[in-house]
């Protein structure tokens, strides 16, 4: 069996997948803070932002079980963790996506991520 270079950030879009993405809740530290760059393509974009109440926000606006994400190169350095990845719809190509975070090695908990997503760009997988 083989070990992912990035475990939580695959645990991490797994739940955001789920029928529960409010989970992710779990995994952040006190001093969380994120920001996601979400583009919908034709340079028309929003950025979500801030601690805690950030991602609950973000969580609102978003919509359930309609998209997949696919960690498709990963590595890590550190507490960091990187991600390359797509996310489909109904198996279908939507967008491509970064995302970096900051894991306290300690609680294993994230304390800043980065997401930065756009259907722009397509990597060959």
């Amino acid at each position: 069996m083989t070990s992912s270079a990035t475990p939580f950030l695959d645990t991490w879009f797994a739940v955001m997948d789920s029928d529960h993405p409010d989970r992710v809740l779990d995994l952040i530290s006190d001093d969380f803070h994120l920001s996601v760059q979400f583009s919908t393509g034709s340079g028309r974009a929003a950025e979500f932002t801030g601690d805690r109440a950030g991602l609950v926000s973000y969580l609102a606006q978003r919509e359930k079980g309609t998209r997949v994400h696919h960690v498709v190169r990963s590595a890590h350095s550190g507490d960091v963790e990187m991600a390359l990845g797509r996310v489909t719809r109904d198996g279908d190509f939507e967008a491509s996506f970064n995302a970096s975070a900051l894991i306290a090695p300690e609680t294993q908990k994230c304390r800043r991520l980065l997401i930065c997503r756009t259907p722009e760009i397509e990597f060959p997988v």
